[in-house]
This record gives structure tokens, sequence and C-alpha cells, in this order.
């Protein structure tokens, strides 16, 4: 039998009792609080502690990251009681209605905020159609993977102070591009903005400086997921990418959504990756199933089309590299995690067209436009455009979900002293 909640639940909503994802939150402009989100509303946990209905004082924190140090026993136990606070036979919230008013807020009436303090941001490259495309495009089709890329998780360090909530606007970035055709680079705004559809996951457990983490143990230093938009400019990206990888193209901005996803809502839609072959060095092997059974969708909206329009439909375990691999290898140097580490999938994208992760494979590098129901075109993102990703598992009966991430393209903040045409 279904577990219910007291509160309404739609049956379409990411948010049954199965689910319960972590976020934080503020009233009016006030402190921030923690909740999980449940239908509509927020259960707010920071004053179910308060008032003594649950034990500790880590819901005080303007932040998750106190809650995630407790570990994933105390995780577990809290994910517990807060189902058993919120089942439709249980009466000590409903059935109190002064208390019932203060820790129910519906989500349309607050702030959505960071719900974790990020200090380090790691971006990987696991998806191989991914891949495969980005090497097709601009290297050689016949060999579009470089030799390392089937023998080790490939990934590059971001920049935490730019990672953002959704629904925040995103400036055009300004950088140094070369055109073709032109002998010299030059400096203005972006013209081939993108977006890259990934899945990020949170850490919640640390590694000491020089210990590495097992690939059996991997698991257990993720406390959740989340929805990630590497926002990304192509075109800065072309030039300053050799020889070091991604720099002022990545680090700009980076969207997340506002709930994190506990691995224990998302463990009955754990699904098989692809194969691996060649075999991965012993230290990254695993078995059973290491992937996730995740939907993943990007919308556009523009000025002129206010319905969002389904650009792409693509599937989590299309990831080449799980995310235990992702962990294993990125600590296998001995680099030591963080509770609040961010590890982004990097761009999922399966084989056919529509389910590419990101404009630069949609339009195959701006050569096939996409049309959109308001008779526009776009090859990359203009101002004004919103994007819009969202995430969920469908389960037996009720829906795991993400809800979304979005972002307003913004024009670039220009100087013009700086610009140089090209």
């Amino acid at each position: 039998m279904v577990q219910k909640s007291f509160v309404k639940v739609a049956e379409s909503s990411h948010f049954p009792i199965q689910n319960l994802p972590y976020g934080v939150f503020s009233r009016d402009g006030g402190a921030p609080h923690i909740g999980v989100a449940i239908g509509e509303e927020i259960l707010d946990l920071t004053v179910l502690q308060q008032k003594g209905v649950l034990e500790g004082d880590y819901f005080q924190s303007p932040t998750l990251n106190r809650f995630m140090q407790e570990g994933k026993s105390e995780w577990q136990k809290v994910r517990r009681t807060i189902q058993q606070l919120l089942d439709e036979s249980c009466a000590i919230i409903q059935s109190d209605a002064s208390l019932l008013k203060e820790v129910l807020v519906k989500q349309s009436e607050v702030q959505l905020l960071l719900p974790i303090e990020i200090g380090d941001y790691t971006d990987f490259y696991s998806s191989r159609e991914h891949a495969t495309n980005v090497g097709s495009m601009f290297r050689d089709p016949n060999n579009a993977l470089l030799p390392n890329w089937l023998h080790v998780p490939v990934a590059y360090h971001g920049r935490a102070s730019s990672v953002v909530i959704s629904g925040t606007d995103i400036r055009r970035p300004c950088g140094q591009t070369k055109a073709d055709d032109k002998e010299l680079p030059s400096f203005g705004p972006c013209r081939l903005m993108d977006y890259e559809l990934e899945l990020g996951l949170i850490i919640g457990k640390e590694n000491a400086l020089g210990e590495p983490i097992s690939i059996q143990e991997a698991n257990d230093y993720i406390f959740g997921m989340v929805l990630v938009n590497d926002w990304s400019a192509r075109d800065i990206q072309k030039w300053e990418y050799v020889p070091l990888g991604p720099f002022l193209a990545k680090n700009f901005a980076t969207s997340i959504s506002p709930w994190i996803v506990t691995m224990d809502a998302l463990k009955e839609f754990k699904a098989a990756g692809p194969k691996q072959d060649p075999e991965p060095l012993p230290y990254l092997r695993q078995g059973g199933e290491n992937g996730f059974d995740i939907q993943l969708e990007a919308y556009l909206t523009t000025p002129d089309l206010r319905q969002p329009e389904v650009i792409t439909r693509t599937n989590a375990r299309n990831l080449y590299w799980s995310p235990a691999q992702q962990i294993t290898h990125h600590a296998s140097n001995g680099c030591s995690l963080r509770v609040g580490d961010l590890i982004a999938s990097g761009t999922i994208s399966g084989t056919d067209p529509d389910s590419y992760g990101s404009l630069l494979e949609v339009t195959w590098k701006g050569t096939r436009p996409i049309q959109l129901p308001s008779g526009e075109t776009r090859t990359f993102l203009r101002d004004g455009d919103t994007l819009t990703l969202s995430g969920y598992a469908t389960g037996n009966g009720y829906t795991i979900g993400f809800g979304e991430v979005s972002g307003k393209i913004l024009p670039a903040c220009i100087d013009e002293q700086l610009i140089v045409e090209r």
C-alpha cells in the first residue's frame, strides 16, 4: 500500500511523502529556515526542532551543512521521523491547529535559498554521447573520443562562488574569442550562449587529506542530488580551452535546483548504466546497478514564446561514468572531499538528437537551427530567453522529482572601453 501524507499532494507532484527533499527558505526576508517539500508546501524543520518535536539543533543553521555532518544514520533516522509525522494516520501535527499553522508554509509564499554552503565545485564529463558529439564537431568524427576518455572520468574544477539558485538571472558574459577568419582575437559579449543539462551530487561526508575513497564506500559520501545547469559560453570556450580546459567560459554562472533529493528517496530508481568497454582499472570496477533511471528535460521560453517548448528529453542512465566512479576517481590521489561540495555529472546526452543535453549538440554547432512554435528559430540562447531544466523518476503510484532549475539571460554588462569589435 502506498504511504500517503495528511498534506494534500497532487498525483503529478514531484514532492510526495516518498520524496521529502531538503531545502532552505526565507519568509518575508527573514532568517533562513530548513524544510522539506511536501506537495505545494514546505514542512518547517527549524520550527519543529525549536518546538521539541524533532531532536537536535542542526536545523537551526542557515544551511544544511550542519545536518549533513551528522552522518548517514542520522539522515535516515530523521527521514523516517518526518515521514511518520506527515503520515495521514499521525495526529501530532495535523491535530494541533496552532502548530500546523507554524510549520506548514506554501512554497509560493517564500524565497528559496541556496540549501548548502559550497566549498568546492567539480564538473565531470561523464556522458559518452556528449563527449563523442563534441569531439566530432571540434576534432575528428572518426576519432571523437580522446584516448583517455574510456579509462578515466574526466573533470575540471569550477567556481563555487558563482553557483546560484534557480530563478537567478544570468548575465551574458564578456570574454576573449577568435573568429576562424581572423588573425587575432577580440573581446566582447559571448555570442554562443548555451545550457548544459546535468545532475549534481551533494557530498555529505568527508575523507581525510591523503586518504582515497574506495568504490565500495563511494555512495556513502553522497547526501543527495540536485539539477545543474552549467551555463556555457561556447565561443569563449573554443578559444580558451587549449591547453588547460574550461575557464571563463564556464565559471560565470552555474544554476542548481533548490531541493536536494536524498539518495534514500532515489534508491529504488537505480539502474544499469552503459556497458563499460574496456573494463575500467580495478579501483573503478563495480558490480550491480550503479546508474539512475531519472528522466530529464530542458524547456525554452522566449519573450515571444510564453509556453515553454521542450528542446531536450534524456535520462540519467545514459551516464557512462557512475556517481560512485566519479567520487572514487576524484579522491583517488588523496584529494579531500568536504561536506557541501558539489560534483556535477557533465552534460547528459542520449543517442537521439532529441536527447542531446545542450544547444551545441541540438543545433550541431549552430548549423541546424531549431524551429519554435512562435515562428522564431534558435541556434544559441538570446537575451530575454529563459531556460528551465526538470527531472523526475516515476515510482509505483508516485513521482520522485527535483522540481525545476531556471534562469533568464540578461544582456552583457559592457565596458565600452574594453570592447574590441570582431
